[in-house]
């Protein structure tokens, strides 16, 4: 078990995280763990996140509805495939070498944290929270609120959840690299697929639907009020 810390949201490891982003987009081999304070390591999977959408990421690409925001969104992989399927979306990541290879693969991204102004507030129809941006900041209540803040009314959230067997947690984390090198702790959090309709409803979500692909579980959440 690791000691506890407290980190403000400010030190997510941007500068390493953006330069392990690129070297895995150019084909190269980055082996690293997410390492959170309760001593659970789950690896990496830069080279996912770098290439082109798989069948899980279709599952969740043919449920999108309208114009979509992608949060988190790393190199882009989703946001490029929703704008070639005719959708109106924006990336954001708080990572510039995110940004910076979004816009390279022809998508349209912003630098930008999704707690700080977010063009089209409170109308967009989809927001994606995918690759475990559920976890951002630490506190998955705090950031379903922001989110329903950011729906349209009859918008829906697409987020991607742990497996129902892992055991969620809310606390520091970092990234420790395959040479030993670790990263500064940043807030983060797990949250189960068994466990995301309690968060939803503190949020004011409901869940309409969960589904599993190749091992990757999702959920789709509207705002309570429609029902």
């Amino acid at each position: 078990m690791l000691a506890d810390v407290e980190v403000p949201a400010e030190l997510w490891p941007a500068t390493e995280f953006g330069a392990q982003m690129r070297s895995a987009a150019c084909g190269t081999k980055v082996d690293a763990l997410l390492e959170h304070a309760d001593g659970v390591r789950t690896a990496m999977d830069w080279r996912r996140w770098c290439s082109r959408p798989d069948d899980a990421d279709s599952s969740v690409l043919t449920r999108v509805l309208g114009t979509t925001l992608d949060v988190g969104c790393g190199p882009g992989r989703l946001t490029v495939a929703l704008a070639a399927r005719g959708h109106a979306v924006l990336g954001i990541d708080v990572t510039p070498d995110a940004v910076s290879l979004t816009r390279a693969a022809g998508g349209v991204a912003l630098h930008r944290s999704v707690f700080t102004h977010i063009p089209g507030e409170g109308r967009w129809d989809t927001v994606l929270l995918i690759d475990g941006n559920i976890g951002i900041g630490g506190d998955p209540i705090a950031l379903l609120r922001r989110v329903q803040q950011l729906l349209a009314p009859t918008g829906r959230a697409l987020i991607e959840v742990e497996a129902p067997t892992t055991v969620g947690h809310v606390g520091p984390a970092r990234i420790r690299y395959a040479d030993g090198t670790v990263t500064s702790w940043f807030p983060w959090a797990r949250v189960p697929a068994g466990t995301i309709g309690g968060v939803a409803g503190a949020a004011g979500f409901v869940t309409r639907e969960c589904w599993c692909v190749d091992g990757r579980w999702f959920t789709a959440l509207e705002p309570a009020a429609r029902r």
